[in-house]
């Protein structure tokens, strides 16, 4: 008998993730980090699909209440290790967007950080997620390739539709405040991951009364 979708793609990843090098580095992400003045001491936060942890464990050291998860074990078991050795406490779990225990109204602030392994019908379940799990005044940060990265192929997904466009991410943060929206090119230095690469990347705010997608609750 075969492996599910979901297994597949675990032990994909757990291939991604097998040396014992970190393999994005132990640096949080430059524009997530670029962002730390919205983020504050004791607020909560979810990472999603968070790898081996260098931004989860980044928001542990500003004193943020860190839930994190990730499909690989692998990456989790790294990610645990690079808690450790920063002496801070973060809540990793292995799951996967599917099977994560969505909470509504329950975080200060999720992040989305270089995650384009979902087919458009899955993002479009992850990012009503991402909206509903947040408080009223919840930020959602979103950071992804757009598809000029196609052109310089260094890295991310190889299908356009895993890709996103500011039209895409402006549809699904629809009724929300957005703080910023743009795109731009940028040389990523990240690990092992290196090269110029076309990033687009979403900042908004959740405003009182919304439940997810602009629809009031």
């Amino acid at each position: 008998m075969g492996l599910t979708p979901k297994e597949a793609a675990a032990k994909f990843w757990d291939g991604v993730y097998s040396d014992n090098a970190y393999v994005f580095g132990t640096a949080p992400n430059d524009w997530f980090a670029g962002h730390d003045h919205l983020l504050e001491k004791g607020q909560r936060i979810l990472m999603v699909a968070d790898g081996e942890g260098r931004n989860s464990v980044w928001c542990a050291r500003k004193g943020m209440a860190v839930d994190a998860f990730d499909l690989s074990g692998t990456a989790i078991r790294k990610a645990r290790k690079l808690a450790q050795d920063n002496s801070v406490a973060v809540n990793f779990s292995v799951n996967g967007v599917d099977d994560w225990s969505w909470q509504a109204d329950a975080y200060d602030a999720v992040a989305v950080i270089m995650c384009q392994f979902a087919t458009p019908a899955m993002r479009d379940v992850l990012f009503r997620n991402c909206i509903r799990t947040l408080k009223e005044g919840g930020l959602l940060f979103v950071l992804g390739y757009s598809p000029k990265q196609l052109e310089y192929g260094t890295g991310g997904p190889s299908k356009g539709d895993q890709l996103y466009t500011e039209a895409m991410l402006r549809q699904y943060a629809e009724g929300m405040e957005i703080l910023e929206l743009a795109s731009w090119d940028a040389e990523v230095k990240a690990g092992r991951h290196r090269g110029k690469s076309a990033l687009v990347g979403l900042v908004a705010r959740k405003k009182p009364g919304q439940d997810a997608y602009g629809t009031d609750v």
